[in-house]
């Protein structure tokens, strides 16, 4: 389907990125790249136990120690009881400050103990070798059924399941129709279970900040995250600092996918720029990275669907067990919320559980638990395809969730576009084209919710009529691009015109973080709002100056216009005209708008994935692979590529190599990414994409979410691929060499 829109001058266009000058120059500034006067260096020490009591700490050698201005434990953190939720948005502040650092137990091995600030990196770092812990060394867990077993040691006493202790932490249920009538209407029935490793999220960036609190108690925060709101929020409140005492300023950031949803370093650099009275430097080395930020769950799942004999599917069920890692809040509503949302099943039963195990508390990951389920559930479609003998796209297409469809975990569908993401995979050349021995095609499809939330944004016309548009969300996936195209389509104005900025806590309205595929959505309502004001204030100085009625005067492209004969002969006058003359009319032209949105729809993805086996070796290379994605409207057709082309990057890895490894002393054996095998683009075929605009109604312009939903369905797409080429199907990810050649070698003995 055609991106072209030839009524549209800049949206859908491909226009160059505002952001792109200063990052290909080195211009742009990460957190790590803030320097102050004075400046001294933060550093933590960390658990080597993944689960220790902690009996004492003596900091006293490390606080004498010359160059030393500050140490801190968690006695200088808020300490909220554990037997009540203290909820800031999903995040439980009983467990992010017990993660940020360790209260009475260290639960994983790289788990903050506690930290210092010196003068140099290397008296930082000799300071930690002085601070005295006293563990006393208990049973540890990883792996997310050891978690669940009989006798596995448990890490919080006060977490029962079922009236007894526990490691599973919580569930989530969703039921639509009655899944065993389904089933014992079903012709064919396949039920498989399967494993996933935790992998990270990647980001090239690693966590960092500077934190500076004046004499006054005043505090600014420069950090890489994902939201500089929720940065100034969780502070407070792990600090104990009003909201209103922090300014919280978003650098660049050089990645996220949900990993800078949280706080790390944040609330420790506050406590010891505070101590110290000095502004205080915090980095992550890579391996801190690895051992102590959030990567996604492992899991253990086990799906089962039946269909009739002529592929209609008559029931799913899915059980899905997450691991949260040392805190609960894995995301098992992705998992269970997503698996089946494709599909148009009237019985349909999944259920997610959350189990904490001995590692590093999860973050978020792109579609948070949605490929873990759609890994399951679309394998199952595979099988249960090629035991029909039906084409697996056509099955989905018998299938396909449409407009009136019940999801089994709550809404009607409205308008969508699945359908035609299943068409154009069966219609793509990708799909008839010849396969050469050794080689194996794959289809899945996926499902992300995506979100509204919280956004504000402000539009001002310079007196050159040039504008500046600043909104409240870091840029991670061409926000500004889609931000700029917006406002200069609706202004009518060139592009180059238009400069957008990302505002500081302090400078701009409430927004939320920038997550769940909600920012350019959410965004361009704010955005189409402000700007709306600013041409009703244009047309109002137009009418002003021509001393007719505002309602007799219209926009179009760029000028104010008699609306007709009637409304008498003048010149139009274009906006930067009308800056000019701004202080003889009323003074400057602006206008700000903050919403709690709503209205954001599902996206969809289908994929299709073809793999080459090296028989001698095991290892699977990727050949091709086509990402077809409804994505309601292409503002910026460059950045909705990518997102597709990233999603897609990130899926292959975690199918084929990416997992964590842990050591037999529970901690992780593979922390840098010499070790951590993240596919670079020599591991890469061209990913192919194709665009289908099915357009949301409840959007002005009509987007859905983009970013999340091509990474959901890619794992099942390389799985299926990988059974097609050597005729064996894999329960387990990463599908690395050594599983690979274990299957080859004995049928080929």
């Amino acid at each position: 389907m055609s991106i072209d829109n030839p009524d549209n001058k800049w949206i859908g266009k491909r226009t160059p990125r505002p952001d792109g000058m200063d990052k290909v120059t080195g211009r742009a500034a990460y957190a790590a790249d803030t320097t102050m006067p004075g400046m001294i260096w933060g550093k933590i020490l960390r658990s080597p136990h993944p689960h220790a009591r902690i009996r004492s700490i003596n900091t006293d050698k490390a606080a004498a120690l010359p160059g030393v201005k500050a140490v801190m434990t968690s006695k200088d953190l808020v300490d909220f009881p554990i037997d009540k939720s203290v909820m800031l948005g999903i995040q439980d502040m009983r467990w992010m400050c017990r993660n940020v650092m360790a209260r009475d137990k260290a639960l994983f091995a790289g788990h903050p103990v506690a930290a210092v600030a010196a003068t140099s990196q290397q008296i930082a770092a000799q300071a930690l070798k002085l601070i005295e812990v006293d563990y006393e060394v208990l049973p540890w867990v990883i792996d997310v059924d050891a978690a669940m077993a009989p006798g596995a040691p448990i890490l919080h006493g006060h977490i029962q399941f079922e009236g007894k202790p526990s490691n599973i932490a919580g569930k989530i249920e969703h039921k639509l129709g009655d899944v065993e009538a389904g089933f014992a209407a079903a012709d064919v029935i396949v039920e498989r279970s399967f494993k996933t490793e935790p992998v990270h999220q990647g980001y090239i960036e690693p966590h960092a900040c500077l934190v500076s609190v004046a004499p006054d108690g005043k505090a600014t925060i420069w950090s890489s995250s994902q939201g500089q709101f929720m940065v100034r929020a969780m502070c407070a409140y792990l600090t104990g600092t009003a909201q209103s005492d922090i300014r919280a300023i978003p650098a660049e950031i050089g990645g996220g996918f949900g990993g800078k949803t949280i706080v790390y370093l944040e609330p420790v650099a506050l406590v010891l720029a505070r101590k110290s009275g000095r502004p205080v430097k915090m980095t992550m080395t890579r391996e801190e990275v690895f051992r102590a930020s959030g990567p996604t769950s492992g899991s253990s799942s086990t799906v089962k669907i039946g269909a009739t004999r002529d592929g209609k599917i008559v029931a799913a069920k899915g059980i899905y067990h997450l691991q949260a890692g040392a805190f609960p809040g894995s995301p098992i509503r992705g998992a269970a919320g997503c698996a089946f949302s494709p599909y148009d099943i009237p019985n349909v039963h999944a259920v997610g559980f959350d189990v904490v195990s001995n590692r590093s508390k999860v973050a978020a990951y792109r579609a948070p638990g949605a490929p873990i389920g759609a890994y399951a559930a679309e394998c199952v479609l595979d099988e249960l395809a090629q035991a029909l003998k039906m084409d697996p796209l056509q099955l989905r297409l018998k299938n396909a969730a449409k407009q009136g469809t019940k999801a089994a975990y709550g809404p009607t569908f409205p308008v969508i576009g699945y359908e035609e993401t299943l068409k154009a995979a069966l219609a793509h050349p990708h799909y008839m084209a010849p396969l050469a021995p050794n080689q194996g095609r794959g289809v899945a499809s996926g499902f992300w919710f995506n979100a509204g939330g919280e956004s504000s944004a402000q539009v001002n016309v310079n007196e050159d009529g040039t504008v500046v548009v600043i909104t409240g969300h870091p840029d991670i996936g061409g926000s500004r691009a889609s931000t700029a195209n917006i406002t200069a389509e609706l202004l009518g104005i060139d592009h180059s015109k238009i400069q957008v900025l990302i505002g500081d806590t302090s400078s701009i309205g409430f927004s939320n973080l920038t997550g769940g595929s909600r920012v350019t959505y959410a965004s361009a309502m704010v955005v189409t709002k402000s700007t709306e004001q600013v041409i009703t204030t244009l047309r109002q100085r137009a009418a002003k100056i021509w001393k007719i009625d505002p309602e007799a005067v219209t926009w179009d492209n760029g000028q104010a216009r008699p609306a007709g004969d009637n409304a008498g002969k003048f010149e139009p006058l274009s906006l930067a005209q009308l800056a000019a003359r701004a202080s003889e009319t009323g003074g400057p032209i602006g206008a700000g708008v903050s919403l709690n949105t709503t209205g954001a729809e599902g996206g969809f993805a289908t994929h299709i994935c073809d793999v080459e086996v090296d028989r001698a070796t095991g290892k699977v290379a990727v050949t091709r692979f086509t990402c077809i994605q409804d994505v309601g409207r292409a503002i910026h057709p460059d950045y909705v590529e990518g997102q597709m082309q990233g999603g897609v990057a990130q899926g292959i890895g975690w199918a084929l190599n990416e997992e964590y490894i842990y050591d037999k002393h529970g901690r992780v054996d593979n922390p840098s990414f010499l070790d951590y095998r993240m596919p670079v683009a020599s591991d890469l075929p061209m990913l192919d994409t194709v665009i289908i605009e099915v357009p949301n109604p409840k959007h002005p312009q009509g987007v859905r979410g983009v970013g999340e939903v091509p990474l959901v369905p890619s794992l099942a797409a390389v799985a299926n691929a990988l059974h097609g080429a050597v005729g064996h199907r894999f329960d387990s990810l990463p599908m690395s060499p050594p599983k690979v050649l274990a299957v080859l070698e004995p049928a080929e003995a």
